[in-house]
């Protein structure tokens, strides 16, 4: 079963080392976005250089380097859903050495009225996906271990956010009624696709996870799903800069 995945009497067969060669160290801080929007935007704006690439069958993946201010900060497109955020992470770990990783996504308002026009900083997340049992043991909720050290960068730049509970499924087509009612009477507050994953691997590979999201469509009993308000949720380049916030307070 997936929840017997999690093995630490064996070694890994492949490891990041079979693609990229010796672990790198070229700087302490990673950004990663889920925008196709967003990410072309950044590289217009600041001063970069190509570091390296994430190759799979399917596309080959840049990572850059950002100097912002006196800051080098690895930044790349993630992957959508837990197990390819998640190996990104395990990636440019590798290829850079940066072990704070800074993740804002989108994600669905479970609790529309408490996510409406606010950050979402997850301080749990379900484990409805497959990669976190790989890297944790069993459990239905993982904790989201720089939650409060994000509300309290937040504070200080008084931004507006609500602290909760997250559901994460990458079977974005499998969300069901009784799954929304499900998760809801635990106190998730909205649903997004890597958190768990995320969180997992960073645990097991000593790397910190600062994670924030925007609500944009609504996964809550309603009588017709529409996607109003994902593009803004998914393509607001003000996420960026808040991540930037979160970069310089890190540091």
């Amino acid at each position: 079963m997936i929840i017997d995945s999690f093995d630490l009497e064996s070694e890994p067969i492949i490891s990041p080392k079979s693609f990229f060669g010796e672990k790198n160290k070229i700087c302490d801080i990673a950004i990663g976005t889920f925008s196709r929007e967003i990410f072309p935007a950044v590289l217009e704006t600041f001063s970069n250089e190509k570091i390296g690439e994430m190759k799979a069958a399917n596309r080959v993946k840049p990572v850059y380097l950002l100097y912002i201010g006196n800051q080098k900060i690895a930044f790349y497109l993630s992957e959508i859903g837990a197990c390819g955020s998640s190996t990104d992470i395990i990636e440019v770990n590798w290829m850079t050495g940066a072990d704070k990783f800074i993740l804002f996504g989108s994600a669905g308002a479970l609790d529309k009225e408490k996510t409406r026009g606010k950050y979402v900083i997850p301080t749990e997340a379900y484990r409805d996906e497959g990669m976190s049992y790989h890297y944790a043991p069993p459990a239905d909720y993982i904790s989201i271990q720089k939650a409060d050290q994000v509300e309290e960068i937040f504070e200080s730049l008084g931004l507006s956010y609500v602290k909760g509970k997250v559901w994460t499924t990458d079977a974005i087509y499998r969300e069901t009624k009784n799954a929304v009612v499900a998760r809801k009477a635990e106190g998730c507050i909205a649903v997004e696709m890597e958190l768990a994953g995320m969180q997992a691997v960073c645990n097991f590979h000593g790397i910190e996870l600062y994670d924030f999201l925007v609500t944009g469509d609504v996964v809550d009993q309603i009588e017709e799903y529409t996607g109003d308000g994902l593009h803004e949720a998914n393509h607001d380049l003000g996420k960026f800069y808040v991540a930037l916030k979160l970069a310089e307070a890190i540091k």
